[in-house]
């Protein structure tokens, strides 16, 4: 039987990407996201690549579906080997550390932790039986590095970050992986980068952001996936690691 990874946050940007990368190289995709229309666009697009897909219209900021979307999506292909979680859009904006409030964290903690968490705890006894198993999270710079007027993510995606780091040390002799892919780019073709939430972040903090090939990224996570020998990657690389390299 051919392998799954499911997509959660699948969009026109990274989601699709991944799913056309793990899709030539055999696996069987679940796409899953809130828009069915767009998903069923998407399915079809990857159909027309010789990719098998299905959608799962899904709300991911409600934690405690989790574990019946993980079960929908094996009962329709039989097993689940790799997870992309990066559900974000133009939804999420950013907000300046002196603006930030309890309940704009609030309305991020479902997506962004605690619906990846119950995600894994919905894989993981298949993942660890089976002795393999790979869950892939799609972070934001700002995780990693604090950017000045560009929080309200940021604190709650490291938060997220914090938790992969300790589940890839507690799964490292199991065969099960945990990474994580920091992005400090704008993603081209995704929502985000044309969405109106960018207009109100700082355009001075924004300005010198990259611009991304999500297929780039996309080949990021299958060598990460294939190897297996990172924790983190970053895109574009910090300089000081650039620096090192060179």
């Amino acid at each position: 039987m051919s392998k799954v990874i499911a997509v959660f946050g699948a969009g026109t940007g990274l989601g699709v990407s991944v799913a056309r990368r793990f899709g030539r190289e055999g696996f069987r995709v679940a796409l899953v996201a809130r828009r069915k229309d767009r998903l069923d666009g998407l399915v079809e697009r990857l159909a027309g690549e010789g990719i098998e897909a299905a959608a799962f219209s899904a709300d991911l900021s409600i934690p405690a579906e989790a574990p019946a979307l993980v079960a929908a999506i094996r009962d329709r292909f039989g097993r689940i080997d790799a997870i992309e979680y990066g559900p974000i859009s133009g939804d999420q904006g950013f907000t300046a550390a002196t603006r930030l409030d309890a309940a704009t964290l609030e309305g991020l903690i479902p997506l962004l932790l605690l619906t990846p968490v119950e995600v894994v705890r919905a894989v993981l006894p298949e993942w660890t039986e089976r002795g393999d198993g790979a869950f892939l999270l799609t972070q934001g710079y700002s995780a990693a590095q604090p950017i000045p007027h560009l929080s309200g993510v940021g604190p709650v995606m490291a938060a997220a970050r914090n938790y992969l780091y300790s589940l890839n040390g507690e799964l490292a002799d199991t065969g099960v992986y945990a990474g994580t892919l920091t992005i400090g780019a704008l993603i081209e073709r995704s929502e985000i980068a044309e969405s109106a939430a960018l207009a109100s972040a700082d355009a001075e903090a924004l300005a010198n952001f990259p611009v991304a090939d999500p297929d780039d990224l996309a080949a990021h996570y299958w060598d990460m996936y294939t190897k297996r020998d990172r924790v983190e990657q970053f895109h574009p690389e910090p300089p000081a690691a650039q620096a090192t390299a060179g």
